[in-house]
Protein backbone atom coordinates (compact mmCIF):
# COMPACT_ATOMS: atom_id res chain seq x y z
CA UNK A 1 0.00 0.00 0.00
CA UNK A 2 2.83 2.09 1.01
CA UNK A 3 4.66 2.09 -2.29
CA UNK A 4 1.15 2.69 -4.46
CA UNK A 5 1.05 5.76 -2.04
CA UNK A 6 4.49 6.76 -3.05
CA UNK A 7 4.28 6.07 -6.65
CA UNK A 8 0.84 8.30 -6.88
CA UNK A 9 2.65 11.11 -4.92
CA UNK A 10 5.59 10.66 -7.45
CA UNK A 11 3.39 11.03 -10.53
CA UNK A 12 1.10 13.37 -8.70
CA UNK A 13 4.48 15.81 -7.95
CA UNK A 14 5.85 15.67 -12.05
CA UNK A 15 2.30 15.70 -13.17
CA UNK A 16 2.57 19.14 -11.27
CA UNK A 17 6.03 19.86 -12.32
CA UNK A 18 4.79 19.29 -16.17
CA UNK A 19 1.96 21.92 -16.13
CA UNK A 20 4.14 24.48 -14.36
CA UNK A 21 6.14 24.32 -17.73
CA UNK A 22 3.73 24.61 -19.60
CA UNK A 23 1.86 27.06 -17.94
CA UNK A 24 4.88 29.53 -17.84
CA UNK A 25 5.01 29.32 -21.48
CA UNK A 26 0.97 30.11 -21.61
CA UNK A 27 1.66 32.86 -19.12
CA UNK A 28 4.18 34.43 -21.42
CA UNK A 29 2.40 34.00 -24.64
CA UNK A 30 -1.09 35.14 -23.01
CA UNK A 31 -1.90 37.82 -24.94
CA UNK A 32 -0.85 36.58 -28.68
CA UNK A 33 -2.30 32.99 -27.57
CA UNK A 34 -5.57 35.03 -26.83
CA UNK A 35 -5.82 36.76 -30.20
CA UNK A 36 -4.31 33.91 -31.89
CA UNK A 37 -7.41 31.84 -30.84
CA UNK A 38 -9.30 34.69 -32.28
CA UNK A 39 -7.44 35.03 -35.99
CA UNK A 40 -8.22 31.25 -35.92
CA UNK A 41 -11.34 30.99 -35.78
CA UNK A 42 -11.94 33.51 -38.79
CA UNK A 43 -9.49 31.81 -40.59
CA UNK A 44 -11.53 28.43 -40.90
CA UNK A 45 -14.94 29.92 -40.67
CA UNK A 46 -16.72 28.71 -43.90
CA UNK A 47 -20.36 30.05 -45.75
CA UNK A 48 -20.70 26.33 -46.26
CA UNK A 49 -22.90 25.17 -43.35
CA UNK A 50 -21.67 21.79 -42.68
CA UNK A 51 -18.17 22.84 -42.95
CA UNK A 52 -18.52 25.54 -40.79
CA UNK A 53 -20.62 23.39 -38.32
CA UNK A 54 -17.10 20.98 -38.37
CA UNK A 55 -15.21 23.47 -37.88
CA UNK A 56 -16.69 25.20 -35.03
CA UNK A 57 -16.39 20.94 -33.45
CA UNK A 58 -12.56 21.27 -34.44
CA UNK A 59 -12.31 24.54 -32.64
CA UNK A 60 -13.80 23.36 -29.40
CA UNK A 61 -11.69 20.00 -29.61
CA UNK A 62 -7.95 22.13 -30.03
CA UNK A 63 -5.27 20.67 -27.74
CA UNK A 64 -2.82 21.62 -26.19
CA UNK A 65 -1.11 24.51 -28.46
CA UNK A 66 2.01 23.35 -28.36
CA UNK A 67 2.95 24.18 -32.43
CA UNK A 68 1.42 28.11 -31.63
CA UNK A 69 3.56 28.61 -28.70
CA UNK A 70 6.67 27.34 -30.75
CA UNK A 71 6.01 29.72 -33.16
CA UNK A 72 5.35 32.71 -30.87
CA UNK A 73 8.22 32.00 -28.66
CA UNK A 74 10.32 31.64 -32.04
CA UNK A 75 9.29 34.84 -32.66
CA UNK A 76 9.81 36.49 -29.73
CA UNK A 77 13.59 34.71 -29.51
CA UNK A 78 14.57 36.20 -32.88
CA UNK A 79 12.62 39.75 -32.84
CA UNK A 80 8.91 40.62 -31.78
CA UNK A 81 5.90 39.50 -32.97
CA UNK A 82 4.16 40.69 -35.81
CA UNK A 83 0.86 40.36 -38.05
CA UNK A 84 3.22 37.91 -40.42
CA UNK A 85 3.71 35.89 -36.81
CA UNK A 86 -0.15 35.45 -36.53
CA UNK A 87 -0.36 33.98 -40.13
CA UNK A 88 2.49 32.15 -39.37
CA UNK A 89 0.86 30.35 -36.16
CA UNK A 90 -1.93 29.91 -38.10
CA UNK A 91 -0.82 28.47 -41.10
CA UNK A 92 1.35 25.67 -39.04
CA UNK A 93 -2.10 24.88 -36.99
CA UNK A 94 -4.39 24.52 -40.07
CA UNK A 95 -1.32 22.22 -42.02
CA UNK A 96 -1.44 20.07 -38.70
CA UNK A 97 -4.73 19.70 -37.88
CA UNK A 98 -5.13 18.83 -41.69
CA UNK A 99 -2.60 16.17 -41.10
CA UNK A 100 -4.67 14.81 -37.83
CA UNK A 101 -7.85 14.64 -40.28
CA UNK A 102 -6.39 12.38 -42.34
CA UNK A 103 -4.28 10.22 -39.91
CA UNK A 104 -7.48 9.65 -38.44
CA UNK A 105 -8.68 8.19 -41.43
CA UNK A 106 -5.76 6.35 -42.73
CA UNK A 107 -5.85 4.63 -38.97
CA UNK A 108 -10.09 4.35 -38.80
CA UNK A 109 -9.46 5.98 -35.26
CA UNK A 110 -13.04 6.14 -34.13
CA UNK A 111 -11.84 9.08 -30.81
CA UNK A 112 -9.18 11.94 -31.10
CA UNK A 113 -8.15 14.10 -27.97
CA UNK A 114 -11.60 12.34 -26.09
CA UNK A 115 -13.48 13.63 -28.65
CA UNK A 116 -15.09 11.70 -31.55
CA UNK A 117 -12.84 12.18 -34.87
CA UNK A 118 -14.11 13.54 -37.72
CA UNK A 119 -14.54 10.65 -39.53
CA UNK A 120 -15.99 8.84 -36.74
CA UNK A 121 -19.25 11.44 -36.86
CA UNK A 122 -19.40 12.18 -40.63
CA UNK A 123 -17.87 9.55 -42.28
CA UNK A 124 -14.49 9.11 -44.22
CA UNK A 125 -15.18 11.15 -46.93
CA UNK A 126 -16.26 13.80 -45.00
CA UNK A 127 -12.85 13.79 -43.08
CA UNK A 128 -10.87 13.99 -46.05
CA UNK A 129 -12.64 16.93 -47.62
CA UNK A 130 -12.30 18.53 -44.34
CA UNK A 131 -8.55 17.74 -44.22
CA UNK A 132 -7.94 19.36 -47.60
CA UNK A 133 -10.16 22.38 -47.02
CA UNK A 134 -8.12 23.27 -43.69
CA UNK A 135 -4.71 22.75 -45.74
CA UNK A 136 -6.09 24.98 -48.83
CA UNK A 137 -7.13 28.00 -45.71
CA UNK A 138 -3.73 27.46 -45.11
CA UNK A 139 -2.18 27.62 -48.36
CA UNK A 140 -4.71 30.84 -49.25
CA UNK A 141 -3.82 32.53 -46.00
CA UNK A 142 -0.08 32.86 -47.34
CA UNK A 143 -0.69 33.15 -50.83
CA UNK A 144 -3.54 36.55 -49.92
CA UNK A 145 -0.96 38.03 -47.84
CA UNK A 146 2.15 37.73 -50.19
CA UNK A 147 4.05 35.41 -47.36
CA UNK A 148 6.28 33.04 -50.08
CA UNK A 149 8.54 32.74 -47.19
CA UNK A 150 6.15 30.93 -44.80
CA UNK A 151 4.65 29.55 -47.55
CA UNK A 152 7.85 27.63 -48.85
CA UNK A 153 8.74 26.95 -44.94
CA UNK A 154 5.90 24.96 -44.36
CA UNK A 155 5.29 23.43 -48.03
CA UNK A 156 9.16 22.05 -47.47
CA UNK A 157 7.27 20.35 -44.19
CA UNK A 158 4.38 19.04 -45.79
CA UNK A 159 6.61 16.89 -48.28
CA UNK A 160 8.55 15.53 -45.77
CA UNK A 161 6.39 14.43 -43.59
CA UNK A 162 4.40 12.62 -46.74
CA UNK A 163 7.60 11.34 -47.69
CA UNK A 164 8.69 10.07 -44.52
CA UNK A 165 5.40 8.38 -43.76
CA UNK A 166 5.95 7.36 -46.89
CA UNK A 167 9.22 5.38 -46.18
CA UNK A 168 8.27 4.28 -43.00
CA UNK A 169 5.22 2.04 -44.64
CA UNK A 170 7.72 0.95 -47.06
CA UNK A 171 10.30 -0.29 -44.25
CA UNK A 172 7.93 -1.74 -41.94
CA UNK A 173 6.85 -4.31 -44.37
CA UNK A 174 10.75 -5.76 -43.92
CA UNK A 175 11.09 -4.49 -40.37
CA UNK A 176 15.04 -3.86 -41.64
CA UNK A 177 15.33 -0.19 -40.40
CA UNK A 178 18.54 0.73 -39.22
CA UNK A 179 18.90 3.18 -36.72
CA UNK A 180 20.08 5.91 -39.57
CA UNK A 181 17.27 5.46 -41.54
CA UNK A 182 14.91 5.39 -38.30
CA UNK A 183 16.39 8.99 -37.86
CA UNK A 184 15.60 10.02 -40.80
CA UNK A 185 12.22 8.78 -40.71
CA UNK A 186 11.35 10.58 -37.61
CA UNK A 187 12.88 13.50 -39.06
CA UNK A 188 10.90 14.12 -41.70
CA UNK A 189 7.40 12.52 -40.22
CA UNK A 190 7.41 14.30 -37.05
CA UNK A 191 10.17 16.18 -36.57
CA UNK A 192 10.02 18.63 -39.86
CA UNK A 193 6.47 20.23 -38.62
CA UNK A 194 7.92 21.55 -35.18
CA UNK A 195 11.01 22.82 -37.35
CA UNK A 196 8.95 24.51 -39.74
CA UNK A 197 6.99 26.26 -36.70
CA UNK A 198 10.38 27.64 -35.30
CA UNK A 199 11.53 28.69 -38.53
CA UNK A 200 8.50 30.52 -39.40
CA UNK A 201 8.42 32.44 -35.96
CA UNK A 202 11.62 33.31 -36.71
CA UNK A 203 11.55 34.47 -40.04
CA UNK A 204 7.64 36.24 -39.15
CA UNK A 205 9.81 38.37 -36.53
CA UNK A 206 12.90 39.09 -37.80
CA UNK A 207 13.46 38.24 -41.90
CA UNK A 208 16.83 37.05 -40.80
CA UNK A 209 18.13 33.81 -42.75
CA UNK A 210 20.58 33.06 -40.05
CA UNK A 211 18.36 33.23 -37.37
CA UNK A 212 16.14 31.14 -39.01
CA UNK A 213 18.17 28.06 -40.24
CA UNK A 214 19.39 27.78 -36.08
CA UNK A 215 15.82 27.95 -34.89
CA UNK A 216 14.88 25.40 -37.52
CA UNK A 217 17.56 23.60 -36.47
CA UNK A 218 16.47 23.67 -32.75
CA UNK A 219 12.87 22.61 -34.03
CA UNK A 220 14.07 19.53 -35.51
CA UNK A 221 16.22 18.42 -32.97
CA UNK A 222 13.45 18.71 -29.97
CA UNK A 223 10.70 17.56 -32.33
CA UNK A 224 13.01 14.25 -32.67
CA UNK A 225 13.23 14.09 -28.76
CA UNK A 226 9.83 14.41 -28.80
CA UNK A 227 9.21 11.37 -30.73
CA UNK A 228 12.08 9.11 -29.04
CA UNK A 229 9.40 10.28 -25.86
CA UNK A 230 6.71 8.98 -27.86
CA UNK A 231 8.31 5.31 -28.81
CA UNK A 232 9.34 5.00 -24.95
CA UNK A 233 5.91 5.28 -23.93
CA UNK A 234 5.18 1.80 -25.14
CA UNK A 235 7.62 0.46 -22.94
CA UNK A 236 6.28 1.79 -19.41
CA UNK A 237 6.64 5.60 -18.10
CA UNK A 238 9.27 5.87 -15.52
CA UNK A 239 7.80 2.56 -13.51
CA UNK A 240 4.81 4.67 -13.37
CA UNK A 241 1.79 3.14 -15.70
CA UNK A 242 1.84 -0.07 -17.41
CA UNK A 243 3.88 -0.84 -21.12
CA UNK A 244 1.39 -0.74 -23.54
CA UNK A 245 3.20 -2.32 -26.73
CA UNK A 246 0.83 -0.50 -29.09
CA UNK A 247 3.61 -0.02 -31.46
CA UNK A 248 4.73 -3.52 -31.39
CA UNK A 249 0.97 -4.39 -32.29
CA UNK A 250 1.32 -1.97 -35.27
CA UNK A 251 4.32 -3.53 -36.54
CA UNK A 252 6.39 -0.28 -36.07
CA UNK A 253 9.77 0.09 -35.13
CA UNK A 254 10.85 2.39 -32.64
CA UNK A 255 14.31 3.10 -31.27
CA UNK A 256 14.52 1.14 -28.36
CA UNK A 257 13.48 -2.21 -30.28
CA UNK A 258 16.10 -1.35 -33.03
CA UNK A 259 18.79 -1.46 -30.91
CA UNK A 260 17.43 -4.53 -29.23
CA UNK A 261 17.59 -6.15 -32.34
CA UNK A 262 20.87 -4.52 -33.60
CA UNK A 263 22.82 -5.62 -30.45
CA UNK A 264 20.55 -9.34 -29.79
CA UNK A 265 22.46 -12.55 -31.08
CA UNK A 266 20.85 -14.29 -34.24
CA UNK A 267 18.10 -16.56 -32.44
CA UNK A 268 16.89 -13.64 -30.40
CA UNK A 269 16.34 -11.30 -33.29
CA UNK A 270 14.30 -14.03 -35.26
CA UNK A 271 12.44 -14.83 -32.52
CA UNK A 272 11.66 -10.91 -32.07
CA UNK A 273 10.97 -10.59 -35.77
CA UNK A 274 8.85 -13.78 -35.74
CA UNK A 275 6.76 -12.16 -32.89
CA UNK A 276 6.07 -8.66 -34.44
CA UNK A 277 5.45 -10.31 -37.90
CA UNK A 278 3.02 -13.21 -37.38
CA UNK A 279 2.03 -12.70 -33.28
CA UNK A 280 1.94 -9.10 -32.59
CA UNK A 281 -1.93 -9.59 -31.47
CA UNK A 282 -0.95 -12.02 -29.24
CA UNK A 283 -0.85 -10.13 -25.50
CA UNK A 284 1.64 -12.74 -23.89
CA UNK A 285 3.86 -12.69 -26.76
CA UNK A 286 3.79 -8.75 -27.46
CA UNK A 287 4.94 -8.42 -23.10
CA UNK A 288 7.56 -11.33 -24.03
CA UNK A 289 9.19 -8.60 -26.61
CA UNK A 290 8.86 -5.97 -24.38
CA UNK A 291 10.62 -8.12 -21.88
CA UNK A 292 13.61 -8.91 -24.16
CA UNK A 293 14.00 -4.75 -24.70
CA UNK A 294 13.99 -4.00 -21.18
CA UNK A 295 16.56 -6.33 -20.77
CA UNK A 296 18.77 -5.12 -23.85
CA UNK A 297 19.50 -1.60 -22.02
CA UNK A 298 17.31 -0.95 -25.24
CA UNK A 299 15.12 2.00 -23.12
CA UNK A 300 18.38 3.59 -21.86
CA UNK A 301 20.40 3.97 -24.74
CA UNK A 302 17.04 5.44 -26.42
CA UNK A 303 16.62 8.01 -23.65
CA UNK A 304 20.33 8.46 -23.74
CA UNK A 305 20.05 10.07 -27.03
CA UNK A 306 16.48 11.61 -26.32
CA UNK A 307 18.94 13.73 -23.81
CA UNK A 308 21.70 14.51 -26.76
CA UNK A 309 19.22 15.96 -28.60
CA UNK A 310 17.68 17.90 -25.73
CA UNK A 311 21.04 19.51 -25.08
CA UNK A 312 21.60 20.17 -28.74
CA UNK A 313 18.56 21.82 -28.89
CA UNK A 314 19.07 23.93 -25.77
CA UNK A 315 22.43 24.72 -26.85
CA UNK A 316 21.11 26.49 -29.90
CA UNK A 317 18.75 27.96 -27.70
CA UNK A 318 22.48 29.56 -25.90
CA UNK A 319 23.03 31.72 -28.58
CA UNK A 320 20.17 33.90 -27.93
CA UNK A 321 20.28 36.64 -25.42
CA UNK A 322 18.49 35.72 -22.25
CA UNK A 323 14.80 36.57 -21.94
CA UNK A 324 11.42 35.67 -20.97
CA UNK A 325 10.80 34.07 -23.93
CA UNK A 326 14.39 32.01 -24.31
CA UNK A 327 13.05 30.82 -20.07
CA UNK A 328 10.11 29.73 -21.61
CA UNK A 329 11.12 27.65 -24.89
CA UNK A 330 13.43 25.91 -22.10
CA UNK A 331 10.57 24.90 -19.98
CA UNK A 332 9.06 23.57 -22.74
CA UNK A 333 12.19 22.18 -24.05
CA UNK A 334 11.96 20.10 -20.75
CA UNK A 335 8.15 19.26 -21.03
CA UNK A 336 9.01 17.51 -24.30
CA UNK A 337 11.29 15.21 -22.65
CA UNK A 338 9.86 15.01 -19.31
CA UNK A 339 5.73 14.49 -20.39
CA UNK A 340 4.09 11.90 -18.90
CA UNK A 341 1.13 11.28 -21.65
Amino acid sequence: MLVVQNLCLTFTRCLNNFLKQMNAAKRVLAQELQVFEQKFSENVQSSNALLDRIMKFIIRRKGKQMRPMFVFLAARIAGSVTDTTYRAASLIELLHTATLVHDDVVDDASTRRGFFSINAIWKNKVAVLVGDYLLSKGLLLALDNDEFRLLKIVSTAVKEMSEGELMQIEKTRKLDIKEELYFEIIRSKTASLLASACAAGAWSASRDEHKTRLLHAFGEKIGISFQIKDDLFDYGNDNIGKPTGIDIKEKKMTLPLIYTLQHADEATRRKIIYIVKNENKKKEKVKEVIDIVLQSGGIEYAREKMQAYQTEALDILQQFPESAARAAMEDLVHYVTQRKY
